[in-house]
């Protein structure tokens, strides 16, 4: 999977020879498959030309502050929010003092102050310009703000002299960027096991009970975990979703199968996470043919046993009992039902979603989920399964772990 997959990068170009080089850096950073809008300054428009930028991002280049057709459509807030990363490069002398000073006098400006997400720079000045005590100070003011310089690099320049000033090379500029987004190694050395999607349970050669899961937001934990430097075991059932990078899988059909698996995972593993949604019931008798329907005969009685429940069988281990998480998929009175399951099932924490909601649930991309252990509660935001599963590691991990 490319790097910054799926990552949504503001790209700032302000006026600088440079900027040329920003053509290259948007083709690179789609290449690790960022979703990339470029801004350009007036300055940056007289070097190049906003065609280019949109003929190789394939979105429309953003340039003016009080555009009123650019406003009807992604306005400079819904903009702001938008990115997940603001990148300006080249990031010119003017850019850097406008910024150490708070300005928004243009859409550049008035974007990093707007935003949320982090910013970086990747100076480009001639050599006496960035050694200029006001430029070191205002790259000072810039770092105690937690904006990430990166560069500059030291050579020959368009100007003929040669020091520190250059824009670094797109392909470095682009490693600085992984570098930065690439998760805290919060799990690292730590063993996970991670259970995913649904389970089937045979009622002949043709049929079988099931759910509607897809995997989605245990695959994405998985990823998430790998991501934070786990040793990821996922035990997946029937599902068809590529396997994460980095991450070990073990395909099962049945509950009996998947509990097998878990068992032998959580033998030799630190957290135990159990996202699948396991079918509670199969049949008592597995029919060896078809099952046929009978003249006169308008329904039949289905036979039912419990399955084994996984995630308190997990939990109930005396000896090597990892720390346990479930998930609680529920249609009413989500909060109340999964407090009495963390409690029954003898868990550390459970995920608890609400998966008759439009906006989330199963076989969506996107989630809303209530994360509750014995010390309290809380509802995350909605959003992308795959940033909530971030979100739910970097929590998970700081109460497993951290002993908060």
């Amino acid at each position: 999977m490319p790097t910054l997959a799926d990552k949504r990068i503001l790209l700032g170009v302000s006026g600088g020879i440079a900027a040329y080089k920003s053509a290259d850096l948007v083709r690179r950073l789609q290449d690790q498959g960022a979703d990339v809008h470029v801004v350009m300054t007036a300055g940056a428009r007289e070097f190049v030309r906003p065609l280019t930028f949109q003929a190789l991002s394939g979105n429309p280049v953003h340039t003016d502050l009080l555009d009123p057709s650019a406003e009807a459509a992604m306005g400079h807030i819904e903009l702001a929010k938008w990115a997940d990363v603001i990148l300006i490069a080249p990031a010119s002398a003017s850019v850097m003092a406008r910024l150490a000073g708070g300005m928004a006098d243009d859409l550049l400006t008035t974007l990093c102050l707007a935003t949320e997400a982090p910013v970086l720079l990747a100076p480009a000045m001639n050599q006496a310009m960035w050694r200029n005590k006001a430029t070191q100070a205002n790259a000072q003011t810039l770092r105690s703000r937690d904006i990430t310089l990166l560069g500059p690099d030291a050579g020959s320049q368009a100007c003929g002299d040669v020091g520190p000033g250059r824009m670094l090379e797109p392909l470095a500029i682009v490693d600085g960027l992984i570098d930065f987004l690439r998760p805290a190694q919060i799990l690292a050395g730590k063993k996970v096991a991670i259970t995913a999607g649904p389970t089937r349970e045979a009622l002949d050669p043709v049929r079988y009970l099931s759910n509607h899961s897809s995997g989605k937001m245990g695959f994405a934990i998985a990823a998430a975990a790998a991501r934070a430097g786990a040793e990821v075991t996922l035990i997946a059932g029937p599902v068809r979703l590529e396997t994460p990078a980095d991450v070990t899988r073990v395909d099962v059909v049945s509950t009996s199968d998947m509990l097998a698996a878990a068992e032998q995972a959580a033998d030799d593993c630190d957290l135990f996470i159990a996202a699948a949604a396991v079918v509670d019931f199969r049949p008592a008798v597995v029919a060896d043919q078809k099952i046929k329907k009978e003249d006169g005969n308008d329904r039949d009685v289905l036979s039912l046993v419990k399955n084994p429940d996984i995630v308190a069988t997990i939990a109930g281990r005396r000896d090597r009992r990892p720390f346990v998480v479930g998930f609680a998929a529920e249609t009413e009175n989500v909060i109340e039902h999964a407090k009495l399951k963390l409690a029954r099932k003898n868990l550390d924490m459970i995920v608890a979603n609400d998966v008759s909601a439009p906006e989330g649930g199963f076989n969506s991309d996107h989630n809303q989920v209530t994360v509750i252990d014995h010390s309290g509660e809380q509802t995350l935001p909605a959003a992308l399964k795959t940033e909530l599963a971030a979100e739910l590691i970097a929590r998970i991990a700081n109460k497993a772990f951290s002993g908060n």
